[in-house]
């Protein structure tokens, strides 16, 4: 099997002048592309990082954060992303953990690398002038360029993903060149991407979204439009300018797209295939994407930085929230709730632990240094995902929940995701996060957050709730008007910090 230093070699041999990277007023061919990663596979050689170490990067989606992705996979270097946003004692936590041999940053990124106590004693990278750094990258680019003959092999480890360590400290996700590249193919085969495409790439190169759009625009020869972080209003402009073909964003950056005030004088014409993943769409959301774009696929993707794909819905406005069926690489179960054998399957529309397989051609092999970890998710050769959800009749996967998320109120076990998609059909709601507070009476109260788009009080949302599929027992007993939805860096909704009160009324 190819490793993925071939994968961009057979790029360039395709065709050396297709555009491979666009970053502002920079465009790279494909041979260009390879140029500057062989020159900065000299410099690393220079620098004696080694096949098997960790080479960490603190960096916004730049160009140069794709070529040293590259030059790691064929140089076998293990390329380790983490959050720009990072602060020092998190960067320090990063350093011990991977046993990094080198940091690249920029400088957005700077203050973290001076402040951070291991850093100094690393082999410092800096894109630009800013930051105490023993190495520019500018100058790498005058390095003679090694000969593109990769040294890794598909059995070596590409990249090394960090969870966002919600619930914990962050886990070390390594993955292997094959897992990568099986991974990479069967993105471009569930998507439909043909040759030529142009991607986005705004999903961070720190998340394993990102660096599939990357790989996958390799294996079509397609081209990858840096955003070095979102802003709807400049995604809106690259769309139109670079004609891009194709989007994969999380739910909440196409909500932040379609509430631009640019967005209905922005010529979106040459977007075709839509993507989500991250987290589910809601209905509301999700009919007014569909409306806004008409695209000829649109396909939610489910999985995670573990197992690349759970399952795929190539239809998704067809069926509000369905996750379909397992993907090309993967066999995905339903079982009991509390139970560690892949066997002790709930019933069809029961909700349950999903799993999936750990012997599909995407999957990890288990948790960096972190034996308690594997203990605690992987059982009798499958990922117990930690998500709650349920088939269909039809044998289609609905992602309910997370099990830490599921609300028990009067003894009833309720998930956020239904009373979220009923409320998203309102007019009125632009965002809405439900959870359960702390109550005497009920054990938890179900409470809708709401991020208005017009006037609506809680006793027409209760009236809305009233008058559609849902349960009497789900009905949020109270709502609260809040000014923005806590996220993530990576737009991920943070139900925790509702429950710790971080938030802004909006009166």
């Amino acid at each position: 099997m190819f490793d993925l230093g071939r994968t961009l070699i057979a790029a360039v041999e395709k065709d050396p002048a297709a555009e491979a990277l666009v970053d502002g007023d920079l465009r790279l061919t494909y041979q260009k592309l390879l140029d500057q990663v062989c020159r900065v596979m000299t410099a690393l050689e220079e620098l004696n990082i080694r096949r098997g170490e960790h080479l960490l990067m603190v960096l916004q989606n730049r160009a140069e954060m794709a070529v040293i992705h590259w030059a790691c996979q064929m140089l076998g270097i293990i390329s380790t992303p983490v959050n720009w946003r990072v602060k020092a004692p998190e960067l320090d936590f990063y350093i011990d953990d991977a046993e990094a041999r080198a940091v690249v940053f920029q400088d957005v990124s700077a203050n973290a690398v001076a402040e951070s106590t291991l850093a100094r004693h690393l082999v410092r990278i800096a894109l630009d002038e800013s930051g105490d750094a023993n190495y520019r990258f500018a100058d790498f680019l005058s390095a003679a360029p090694a000969s593109p003959s990769p040294k890794a092999t598909a059995d070596d480890i590409s990249l090394m993903f960090y969870t966002s360590g919600t619930t914990g400290r962050p886990k070390g996700v390594p993955r292997r060149h094959r897992a990568e590249r099986s991974a990479a193919i069967a993105h471009v085969a569930q998507n439909c991407y043909s040759y030529g495409e142009r991607t986005l790439g705004v999903m961070p190169l720190y998340h394993t979204m990102g660096v599939r759009s990357l790989l996958a625009m390799a294996v079509v020869n397609g081209c990858f439009v840096c955003l070095p972080r979102f802003d709807a209003g400049q995604a809106l402009k690259l769309i139109e300018r670079e004609r891009i073909t194709n989007l994969y964003l999380i739910p909440t950056l196409y909500h932040d797209l379609l509430m631009h005030p640019s967005f209905a004088s922005t010529d979106i014409s040459s977007v075709r295939k839509l993507g989500f993943a991250g987290a589910p769409m809601s209905e509301g959301l999700l009919r007014r994407v569909s409306a806004a774009f008409h695209p000829e696929l649109f396909v939610n993707h489910y999985g995670s930085s573990e197992i690349y794909t759970f399952t795929i819905n190539q239809n998704a406005a067809a069926k509000p929230g369905s996750a379909g069926k397992a993907g090309i690489n993967s066999r995905v179960r339903v079982v009991k709730l509390n139970s560690t054998d892949p066997n002790d399957l709930a019933e069809v529309g029961e909700d349950g632990q999903i799993i999936a397989s750990l012997e599909g051609d995407e999957a990890f092999e288990g948790y960096w240094k972190r034996p308690e970890a594997d203990a605690n998710a992987l059982h009798h050769g499958w990922y117990f995902t930690g998500d709650v959800g349920h088939f269909d009749e039809q044998g289609d996967l609905f992602v309910t929940g997370r099990v830490d998320d599921m609300i028990i109120s009067g003894g009833e076990n309720v998930h956020p995701v239904e009373i979220e998609d009923i409320l998203s059909l309102h007019p009125a709601v632009g965002e809405v996060v439900v959870v359960g507070l702390p109550d005497e009476r009920l054990g938890q109260k179900i409470t809708a957050f709401i991020k208005r788009r017009a006037d609506v009080s809680a006793q027409e949302l209760d009236a809305h709730c009233r008058a559609s599929r849902l349960a009497d027992f789900k009905r949020p007993r109270e709502y609260v008007f809040i000014r923005e939805v806590p996220k993530s860096p990576t737009g991920k909704i943070l139900r925790r910090m509702l429950l710790a009160g971080n938030y802004q009324i909006d009166s």
